[in-house]
């Protein structure tokens, strides 16, 4: 049972770790693909804000509103999913692929530990 607890501890790390590079994948994007000065800020700012919100209200673990099963899974798709398009959109489509694969991976493997 320690290597379980382990890998558990490593794999809800990797988590909070993806978690974040959903954020900066979002600022990134923002920064990279808006036309002027102002709306860069806005993007960069305005939508991994946004995001962060919505994970904060739905995905995190103290979340008010946590969701599990079918809705966790579609929320973990959308929120993880945001962060490899918005690399593909800013035109790093190989990040964007490297970063859906451990997502998705990782996922799994919480699944598998019991987390949900």
């Amino acid at each position: 049972m320690q290597t379980d607890s382990s890998l558990t501890l490593v794999s809800l790390a990797l988590q909070f770790l993806l978690e974040l590079g959903v954020l900066a994948a979002l600022g990134y994007w923002g920064y990279a693909t808006a036309g002027s000065r102002p709306l860069q800020i806005v993007l960069a700012v305005g939508a991994p804000l946004v995001a962060a919100v919505i994970w904060g209200i739905f995905g995190s673990p103290r979340a008010p509103h946590h969701l599990t099963g079918v809705r966790r899974r579609l929320l973990e798709a959308a929120f993880f999913g945001s962060a490899t398009v918005a690399l593909a959109a800013a035109g790093q489509v190989v990040p964007g692929v490297l970063f859906a694969a451990i997502a998705a991976a990782n996922i799994v493997l919480l699944k598998r530990l019991g987390h949900d």
